[in-house]
């Protein structure tokens, strides 16, 4: 070998090995170059709104292929998707134990599960099994669960209710009980009660859906006050039996003096009342301020399908019965009969006056919280109507008491006996149909 040869061989042996470049990691997720919900006309990587989320897992169910959705066996790991419903594809029935796939009504393979823990476990419904309405007071809850009881018995699922109307705030232990005991219940079912939302996953269970109306404030506030004095048209025993300790000096308070000499009832903190139902049970969550609505709205995004507005409650029906179909299937045509409206009239508050401008002012600044909550609830739910082409009422953005707009539940007009004996007829007929 030459010189010349050797002192390049020894110059190309003395270079420095060029780097490979590491593989590059497939990102788990959408195709690059395609595009979520989220991101159609705004910033790469922009976070999905609430209404979107609901939109987009509409669609995918729309998709779905007729007979796709089967029952399947559940798979070990905890919990549902995030809607309460699964895929249509087969479920893993051995995690951990080769993966391999089982559909429901095929025998196992090689599995000793029956022999080790008993039966199967319950299978998965391809709709949200496990559906909790934490309805809030004087949000047209009874007319809704009138509904509810027509359509539990139309579509088969189990009206899951409750006695207790008067305790929405509960200690661990009473939390840890409750939640044990609507878990238990036969699915698919809708549970409802009068109670602050409830965190299934911190005890270990399968997170619900969560439904829920709310309405303007000050509307909802003079319905309960006149309520727990005078009733509704279903008579005057009504609330005698809620307010029986009432004196008469207080039953007969005039609702100015009440908010403008400060008594409790017309001032924070118990003017603070529909934020709790969505903020929770932890302490804070009582106080009027900032981290409570801001709970709030947390968790209206993250564990709330729909909240509905009930100056439109029609709409609200239409969006239940696209969303939740197995649940709320024919729920507007039912409402809108004749004999139902007539039956929601019972529901009514009476002796109900309206207060003067200064004392409406007054009770707007004590509820302002409140009232964030309401608009911010308010668009999310327009959002959602324009999504799905419904028409969303025009009028002034800007924040003010909408006390003055009846809804269509207050259609204050007394109704006959012969009408009142009607009324568990038309109930029975209901359930025949």
């Amino acid at each position: 070998m030459t010189s010349s040869a050797a002192r390049e061989g020894v110059a190309l042996s003395l270079e420095k090995p060029r780097a490979v470049p590491p593989p590059r990691r497939l990102r788990r997720g959408r195709p690059p170059g395609v595009a979520g919900v989220a991101n159609k006309g705004g910033p790469p990587g922009a976070r999905e709104s609430w209404a979107e989320r609901k939109v987009a897992a509409s669609e995918r169910r729309e998709r779905e292929p007729e007979g796709a959705a089967a029952e399947r066996l559940t798979s070990p790991l905890r919990g549902q998707r995030r809607l309460g419903w699964l895929p249509p594809s087969p479920v893993l029935g051995s995690l951990g134990r080769g993966g391999s796939r089982q559909w429901a009504g095929e025998k196992p393979r090689n599995s000793t599960y029956l022999d080790d823990h008993g039966p199967p476990p319950r299978k998965v419904l391809p709709f949200p099994s496990q559906v909790v309405y934490n309805r809030v007071g004087k949000c047209g809850s009874r007319t809704v669960v009138l509904l509810l009881r027509i359509l539990s018995e139309r579509h088969g699922f189990n009206l899951v209710t409750s006695d207790i109307h008067n305790k929405t705030r509960l200690t661990k232990n009473e939390q840890m009980e409750l939640i044990k005991n609507i878990s238990t219940a036969e699915q698919p079912y809708l549970f409802t009660r009068h109670v602050h939302f409830l965190n299934f996953s911190r005890f270990g269970g399968d997170q619900p859906v969560y439904i829920n109306i709310i309405r303007d404030p000050i509307n909802r506030f003079l319905s309960n006050y006149f309520f727990r004095r005078f009733g509704d048209w279903r008579g005057e025993q009504n609330h005698m039996i809620r307010t029986p300790n009432m004196r008469q000096e207080e039953r007969y308070l005039d609702i100015n003096v009440c908010i403008l000499e400060n008594y409790p009832e017309c001032s924070n903190p118990r003017l603070f009342y529909i934020i709790p139902y969505f903020c929770g049970q932890h302490p804070r969550c009582r106080e009027p301020g900032e981290w409570a609505l801001e709970r709030a709205k947390m968790n209206v995004n993250e564990n709330f399908l729909l909240v509905g507005i009930l100056e439109e409650l029609e709409d609200v029906l239409l969006l239940l019965e696209r969303f939740l179909p197995h649940y709320f299937k024919d729920v507007l045509s039912i409402y809108k009969n004749p004999e139902h409206r007539k039956l929601g009239n019972l529901t009514v508050t009476v002796k109900k006056t309206v207060p003067s401008p200064e004392s409406i002012q007054i009770l707007y600044q004590r509820m302002r919280y409140e009232y964030e909550f309401y608009y911010y609830v308010k668009e999310q739910f327009h959002l959602l109507k324009r999504k799905f082409g419904l028409r969303s009422s025009s009028g002034n953005s800007s924040p003010r008491p909408e006390f003055a707009i009846p809804s269509l539940l207050e259609t204050e007009e007394p109704v006959t006996e012969d009408e009142e004996q009607d009324d568990e007829k038309w109930l029975e007929d209901i359930y025949k149909r």
